[in-house]
């Protein structure tokens, strides 16, 4: 490469951690909380008892929003910035220790939330008759009524509030051990002709590695090392899905799936109509996974030849190179999108550059009072990281079309399931375009093994991570599970979901104990989303196919929308029906002609 990847800007959020308006914030979100709480004990609490009329009701719930969305940009910003320095540069202790501080400051507000959601919902029939008031209540009613809908699913105010505080102490420090002892460990290896000393994510991802003896060396290294460490990782998963069954049962969910549903905006059926069409598309990937394995000379694909590249992928590309291919990509799509992502480019809203201290991984995160994103990547010149690139925009696209349509936090709050629509879909636009005019069958063949194998993850890895949660979620309601045993539920979903497609000997039991989607107590279930997101794109893509630049209003309207209404309300503007499993059929289709070609190459 011959430019060097950005750094990104954070100036005009703060100047640095001496920044007094940084102190000022975080005092201001103490005082603001402690003024909401007065406000909840002489006006919320009271109306409880008394005939207070719609109009009366409103004005209090006006207030309570407003508060609401003050606090949100505050915290966005104070944390956020926190969270931003911290994410690429991990030495810096004073952000940490400030972060940990903040944290514990906003525990009362949580608290505070709790017992508003619970008012909201001892309210009854009172409440939509007041949001029917005009006001900024009436403007955010979705969100009341949901609220409202899910204190069904709260403890008493002191369960919820020892549970509040408690969670600090137990999962959440479950989930920073298990992110301590994965990104700290270090192994030796040998890498390139010399002894290396590799932080365990980078021995990870030499799984896609060019060369297959230092790929299958790496896998065997990564099972010893994860050898030596899932007992402390096992105690951590077993923690953090006790808890979570304990606050379910206490809280009055059905199970475990339950509250994720809810969280996603949809329903069971929805749910079982997408993964019925994954299910039946199995044998289409399975196809992939073979012919893969004949292309590197393989009788089957050993897992740690899965990631490996197929074809000429050793061509790099410099950070301009990976820009000009977006801008133009996206410019064929809509030119209010290649704007945008200029913008983000020219005004320093990306940090692409790998360095140590960095996090891995890329993500795009808003920062509402400026009304921008921020991007994080690890650009290293491959295609993977141009389209990582194209991913992220897409992201701050989402966020784009909630602040040109005026939205606030509160109306923005978008579910899983909706937010990977426009990450997704320019994704899909950049490496559309490229398929149509490859440069040669070589091209051609790395751009439908980066697609096919993306699209493989998210499909059939996706539903083995569904399957593995389910078991553990049930298995752990009787007793405590060994490693051994967690490590065995992996290989079956693996088996169930990957089959013949793949030497079946050569799997990876281990695959729970990095993954630190296993370790959220907030976020159960952080699967299935994505490929609903994957599929949910595709099938709106197609639309576009089909309607041009008519499509583009309805879509930029869509994403302006995703924290206002269900995912089937939403869906249904373009006349979607994702409780039907043809339309789940019908995404996963659109993958059949790319399988194919790939094994004809």
């Amino acid at each position: 490469m011959t430019t060097t990847p950005p750094r990104w800007d954070l100036s005009n959020i703060y100047t640095g951690l001496d920044d007094p308006k940084l102190a000022e914030d975080i005092n201001a979100l103490k005082s603001i909380t402690e003024g909401l709480s007065a406000y909840y004990e002489e006006k919320l609490a009271p109306a409880l008892e008394s005939e207070t009329t719609p109009e009366a009701l409103s004005e209090l719930l006006n207030h309570v929003i407003d508060t609401r969305n003050e606090l949100s940009i505050k915290i966005n910003a104070v944390m956020g910035f926190l969270g931003l320095t911290l994410s690429v540069d991990s030495f810096n202790k004073e952000a940490e220790q400030l972060y940990s501080k903040v944290q514990i400051g906003l525990v009362p507000l949580s608290n505070l939330g709790n017992r508003i959601s619970a008012w909201l919902g001892k309210l009854g029939d009172r409440l939509p008759a007041a949001l029917q008031v005009p006001g900024s209540a009436h403007d955010h009613a979705f969100a009341l009524l949901e609220e409202a809908e899910q204190s069904r699913y709260m403890m008493s105010e002191a369960e919820e509030e020892l549970a509040n505080e408690l969670s600090l102490s137990a999962s959440n420090a479950w989930e920073n051990l298990q992110g301590t002892l994965t990104s700290q460990k270090s192994v030796d290896f040998e890498l390139d002709g010399e002894m290396q000393t590799l932080p365990l994510p980078a021995l990870i991802n030499l799984r896609s590695h060019p060369d297959a003896d230092t790929r299958e060396r790496a896998y065997k290294r990564e099972m010893e090392v994860f050898e030596e460490m899932k007992e402390p990782l096992a105690a951590c998963l077993n923690g953090i899905k006790g808890e979570v069954n304990v606050l379910n049962r206490k809280r009055g969910r059905q199970d475990c799936l339950h509250s994720s549903l809810d969280m996603a905006r949809i329903d069971r059926e929805t749910l079982d109509a997408m993964m019925g069409a994954m299910k039946d598309s199995l044998p289409m990937f399975r196809d992939y996974f073979r012919a893969k394995a004949e292309k590197l000379g393989y009788e089957k694909l050993p897992w740690w030849s899965l990631f490996a590249p197929v074809g000429s992928a050793n061509k790099t590309y410099t950070f301009d190179e990976a820009r000009d291919i977006i801008l133009t990509n996206f410019g064929h799509f809509s030119p209010e999108l290649a704007a945008f992502a200029q913008s983000a480019f020219e005004k320093n809203w990306i940090d692409a550059e790998q360095r140590s201290g960095k996090r891995g991984g890329a993500f795009c995160m808003s920062v509402d009072v400026v009304k921008e994103s921020r991007i994080m990547s690890n650009f290293d010149g491959s295609f993977d990281q141009v389209m990582t690139l194209a991913h992220e925009l897409g992201h701050g696209f989402h966020n784009y079309c909630i602040y040109q349509a005026n939205k606030t936090p509160y109306q923005s709050n978008t579910p899983m399931t909706l937010a990977e629509t426009a990450s997704i879909m320019c994704e899909t636009i950049v490496l559309n375009a490229l398929l149509q005019n490859p440069a040669d069958d070589e091209e051609e063949l790395v751009l439908l093994e980066t697609a096919i194998g993306s699209e493989a993850q998210t499909i059939v890895d996706i539903m083995s991570r569904f399957y593995f949660e389910m078991e553990v979620f049930t298995r752990r309601q009787e007793a405590t599970l060994a490693a051994d045993e967690i490590s065995e539920i992996m290989l079956q979903a693996q088996r169930d979901t990957y089959g013949d497609g793949i030497d079946m000997d050569v799997m990876n039991k281990f695959a729970w104990t990095w993954k630190p989607h296993y370790y959220s107590a907030y976020l159960s279930f952080y699967n299935y989303p994505y490929a609903f997101g994957t599929l949910f794109a595709k099938g709106l893509y197609a639309i576009y196919l089909e309607k041009g630049e008519a499509f583009l209003e309805d879509y930029k309207a869509l994403l302006a929308s995703t924290g206002e209404a269900s995912a089937a309300d939403l869906a249904a503007r373009f006349d979607i029906n994702i409780r039907d499993k043809a339309f789940w059929k019908a995404s996963l289709d659109t993958l059949k002609p790319m399988i194919q070609r790939y094994i004809e190459l």
